[in-house]
């Protein structure tokens, strides 16, 4: 892996979480306190280590994924992955915005159906690369998935 490819994949990781946390309150709001939350909520603390993981991931595997690419003369298959990869992080931090920010628990559902979509299909994407890169990349999906469960619990509560 290059260097300056896992620079410029954590870089723009870093400005979609860092969009994303502009959304989301340092300290927990007197609304989302309010909301009713299924049981199997994972406690505040938990979202934080999962996203820093799941982050570093992301622009790992992506930086694997454009440099096997682009090593294998498949210079399409990169652009079609980094334009995937822009797609996918515009829906990371926008769902922030949607939930946290304008209180949309409908969109947000949407937003985190949209995304759950989206990293399955990064994921795909990175085991045409490379199948061991496909593999480190399916606890995005799958956490995405969860959270699509979760969100669409807490508007179905709060409806």
């Amino acid at each position: 892996m290059k260097l300056s490819t896992l620079a410029a994949t954590t870089f723009a990781v870093a400005v979609a979480a860092g969009t994303g946390g502009i959304a989301s309150p340092r300290r927990v709001p007197a609304w989302y306190t309010r909301l009713r939350k299924p049981a199997y909520q994972p406690p505040n603390a938990a979202f934080p280590i999962v996203w820093t993981g799941l982050y570093t991931d992301i622009a790992t595997t992506s930086a694997v994924t454009l440099d096997k690419f682009r090593a294998a003369g498949q210079h399409d298959k990169a652009r079609g992955y980094a334009a995937a990869l822009t797609v996918n992080l515009l829906l990371n931090a926008g769902w922030s915005w949607l939930f946290f920010r304008f209180h949309k628990l409908g969109a947000a559902v949407l937003g985190a159906a949209a995304l759950t979509a989206s990293s399955a299909d990064l994921a795909r994407r990175a085991a045409a690369a490379d199948p061991r890169a496909g593999a480190a990349l399916a606890p995005y999906p799958l956490w995405c998935a969860f959270a699509t469960v979760l969100a669409t619990h807490i508007w179905r509560l709060n409806r």
